[in-house]
């Protein structure tokens, strides 16, 4: 009896093993057929990755092979050379045809057309090898016209000025400052009148709450409010553009020559793009319409018409140089823009202003800083500065980039870097 339950015991664990045996070897198969089927895949992923990533980086390299070519260009448009200037500037030490070269990146320059190429068109030598992280097209464009005469090319130049210190300042401003605000003026009335834009003169001082009282850097003002403000060495025709960027808004200003430059004329124009930005205009208007109607504009807002009627007075039989210039130096604004507020706010007649015009250009007012009389502002956009600084301070940027972003050399900007604390 014994013998018989253990040879059924035995027959059992046989069976039991073998059962196992097999169930082993179709799993351990299985497994294999899906470990066979993942290497599979995952060669077929990696494949894939690495033909993208081989993609990637020749359009990287490309890209990267042009860096010089792209630079060239540019800074060739900012000078508002053609590649013939280009070669008799640089006294024919290299040939029209290698230039195109360079651009094209067929061909790279060696140090001495390096350096002279920097002085001719004065950028310094690490900006052709600077690469922007910031794409940036210019839209809306528009200059202040009937002011404004420059050439088609000296147009190409600001523009390609204008871009390049856009790419610079957002690229800074995405390091530094990412979170700023803009707050723009909105005016959705649409403006036909003088009295339209004088309407709207008004809105602008009571949304940025300025009441009654003189604006003491326009500039300033603006960069408080979001608008990017650039100045640039701009010929002498150039007085004022503004533009679009990705819903950024642009005011692009010639910068002043010297110290004590008179700058009242700048900021009627920094207000005068301020009005292309944020004013609808009637179709009906022509562009000489709409001018006059944005420097009604931006007088309005420097001058406020109740303060104007009072200081001015109708009751009046003469104007002296005297008062004018304590009013200019008050408002910081122009005698001409004063004797056109009193104009429009009927405190002179037609008669009076064209006397007025005529003994003006006699004096030679008319001319550059001759007019008497000087603001006491800046007006320089100080905002992108300010973020150098901070970036330097933070030690997000190094000394080389911090001069890379204010557009001037690394020994420059040393030179004139004095540390504190």
């Amino acid at each position: 009896m014994g013998e018989k339950y253990s040879l059924k015991n035995f027959a059992c664990s046989v069976g039991l093993q073998r059962f196992l045996r097999v169930y082993f070897l179709w799993v351990g198969s299985l497994f294999h057929c899906l470990l066979k089927s993942f290497q599979t895949l995952w060669l077929t992923v990696r494949k894939n990755i690495l033909l993208l990533s081989t993609s990637r980086n020749t359009q990287i390299n490309n890209t990267m092979e042009n860096v010089f070519g792209n630079k060239l260009v540019s800074a060739r448009k900012m000078a508002g050379m053609s590649l013939q200037d280009l070669e008799t500037k640089l006294e024919k030490i290299v040939s029209r045809q290698a230039l195109h070269k360079y651009e094209q990146g067929k061909m790279k320059p060696d140090s001495p057309v390096l350096i002279a190429l920097s002085n001719v068109l004065n950028v310094p030598v690490d900006y052709f090898y600077s690469v922007p992280t910031v794409s940036v097209e210019l839209k809306n464009v528009d200059y202040r016209k009937y002011s404004s005469k420059i050439s088609k090319a000296e147009q190409v130049a600001v523009e390609e000025k204008a871009k390049e210190n856009c790419e610079r300042y957002f690229e800074l401003e995405h390091l530094i400052d990412p979170s700023e605000k803009a707050e723009y003026f909105i005016y959705d009335k649409v403006i036909s009148t003088a009295d339209d834009a004088e309407e709207a003169a008004k809105e602008l001082r009571n949304q940025w709450k300025l009441g009654y009282d003189p604006i003491p850097d326009v500039v300033e003002m603006l960069e408080d409010k979001g608008y990017k403000v650039i100045e640039l060495d701009a010929p002498e025709g150039f007085d004022g553009m503004k533009a679009d960027v990705d819903g950024r808004k642009i005011i692009v200003l010639k910068k002043n020559k010297k110290q004590g430059e008179d700058i009242v004329r700048k900021r009627l124009t920094a207000l005068h793009e301020l009005a292309h930005h944020s004013l609808k205009f009637a179709s009906k208007l022509n562009e000489k319409e709409i001018e006059k109607l944005c420097h009604g504009f931006a007088s309005g807002v420097l001058y406020p018409a109740d303060m104007a009627r009072k200081e001015l007075s109708k009751d009046r039989f003469h104007f002296y140089q005297n008062e004018l210039q304590l009013i200019k130096e008050r408002w910081g604004i122009s005698f001409s823009a004063v004797f056109a507020r009193a104009l429009y706010l009927k405190i002179i007649t037609d008669f009076i202003y064209k006397r007025f015009n005529v003994g003006f250009k006699k004096r030679g007012y008319h001319n550059p800083n001759a007019e008497p009389g000087r603001f006491m502002s800046k007006e320089r956009p100080v905002r992108m500065e300010r973020m150098v600084y901070v970036g330097l301070s933070k030690e997000i940027l190094t000394i080389n980039e911090a001069a890379y972003y204010l557009g001037v050399s690394a020994w420059k900007f040393r030179e004139q870097l004095h540390q504190i604390v």
